[in-house]
């Protein structure tokens, strides 16, 4: 059974990856296999392509640290091509 922490970091890792145009999936079949190793998988949501945790081996946390990074550098390539005036 989950605690009520690890769901609040699991619903912020969604949040996080649907901010970024992307999915979050959690397998819950087989825990322990060699595919799958009872985390998160980031994929997109157009492509179907995963971009992280392809063994389901990312940690909520982990999402919301990847998922924060790509929003950082979204931001600081907007500002680079942003209009001086």
């Amino acid at each position: 059974m989950i605690n009520s922490k690890d769901k609040k970091l699991a619903v912020r890792a969604r949040r996080a990856a649907t901010r970024a145009g992307w999915f979050l999936r959690k397998r819950r079949g087989r825990l322990g296999t060699i595919d799958n190793s009872g985390g998160y998988m980031l994929a997109d949501a157009f492509t179907n392509s995963v971009f992280a945790g392809e063994r389901f081996n990312l940690s909520a946390q982990e999402v919301i640290d990847y998922c924060g990074a790509h929003r950082e550098l979204r931001r600081s390539l907007v500002r680079l091509r942003a209009p001086s005036t």
